[in-house]
């Protein structure tokens, strides 16, 4: 705790430091003058004591300021653990602590920023190294230009233009520049498509599941970019299937409750642990690496799906689908109709 730090307010602060070097430089001539001291010496005395008290009584008024600058070189160099002492409660204190939250969130996107770069250089590395070595033994004759092969080929372009695409609606995402097309469109028919879009897909993943739906009233419809939400609600089916023992069902479930439209998809997978119920929608964050590899996942896609839904002004969150599984919840504010 620094001299003054319990005033709320810089005037404050500085009305006590001019008292306090009056009170000083008042006390020490009137001292003075019974020492038989000299008007000069008593002056010099005076102004020496009250020069003292001001420096030691304002420390806490500029050393955050000080320290912020430092802390600001430091942070254009690239170091963004520097913070400041915010002890003060006045405005500089206000100041200091802003500084230290905004610090924080540089630190944090930093860390994202070379958490994105590394991810996207092993998801990006992982397929192109498997098309090298593919492409290797073709044009050295070591294998065949089958269609076995050039499938396997196929599938790992796939992969890569997935990841693009992903990475690019991430960006667009987080920057705003997707502006949603909003439309009044009915809801059975478009859960319709995307169950049969989904069924293809496991089909040519050789996925047993059954898919089914639920829309209540059969008539709803809803406000939203028809687009969008149809690729929130493939991400959520296809990771469903993905995770989706053999013979398993998935379950989409529509409804109307008051001031918004409520979408469910519910699988009867090994479910999301509830430590993991948020981390879940971090980028290329995974549960089961290796599964999640294996089957082609990326990890973006509950990442952009949240995006979609809160551009919406809705709500993406995790539940349990008991006895066993995991439900994924959407809710998009609607106008009662």
């Amino acid at each position: 705790m620094r001299p003054l730090d319990r005033l709320t307010s810089i005037k404050a602060k500085l009305g006590a430091v001019i008292v306090i070097a009056v009170t000083v430089t008042v006390v020490t001539v009137v001292l003075g003058s019974r020492s038989d001291l000299s008007i000069i010496a008593r002056g010099a005395i005076a102004g020496s004591l009250s020069l003292l008290m001001v420096q030691v009584m304002a420390r806490g008024m500029t050393s955050p300021l000080r320290e912020m600058a430092a802390a600001a070189r430091a942070m254009a160099a690239g170091d963004y653990g520097r913070r400041v002492t915010a002890t003060s409660r006045d405005e500089v204190g206000e100041l200091a602590r802003a500084f230290n939250r905004m610090a924080g969130e540089l630190a944090e996107v930093d860390r994202m920023r070379r958490d994105l770069v590394a991810n996207v250089s092993h998801e990006l590395r992982t397929p192109i190294t498997a098309l090298r070595a593919v492409l290797e033994n073709l044009v050295d004759g070591v294998e065949p230009p089958d269609p076995a092969t050039l499938q396997t080929l196929l599938r790992q372009v796939e992969r890569l233009g997935r990841l693009v695409e992903q990475l690019l609606d991430l960006s667009r995402l987080e920057s705003g520049a997707v502006p949603l097309e909003r439309s009044v469109f009915a809801v059975a028919p478009f859960i319709e498509q995307a169950l049969h879009e989904a069924r293809v897909a496991a089909d040519l993943a050789g996925k047993t599941v059954a898919l089914t739906a639920d829309v209540e009233p059969a008539d709803v419809r809803v406000e939203a970019d028809e687009e969008r939400v149809h690729q929130v609600l493939g991400n959520l089916l296809g990771n469903a299937v993905r995770h989706s023992p053999p013979g398993g069902c998935v379950a989409v479930r529509v409804r109307r409750a008051p001031g918004r439209l409520v979408l469910e998809v519910a699988d009867e997978g090994p479910g999301i642990p509830p430590d993991e119920a948020n981390r879940v929608f971090e980028r290329f964050y995974r549960i089961d690496t290796s599964r999640a590899a294996a089957d082609g996942g990326t990890g973006l896609g509950l990442s952009i799906a949240r995006w979609v839904v809160e551009l919406h002004g809705g709500d993406l969150r995790v539940e349990q689908n008991l006895p066993t599984g995991c439900r994924m919840v959407v809710e998009i504010p609607q106008a009662d109709r």
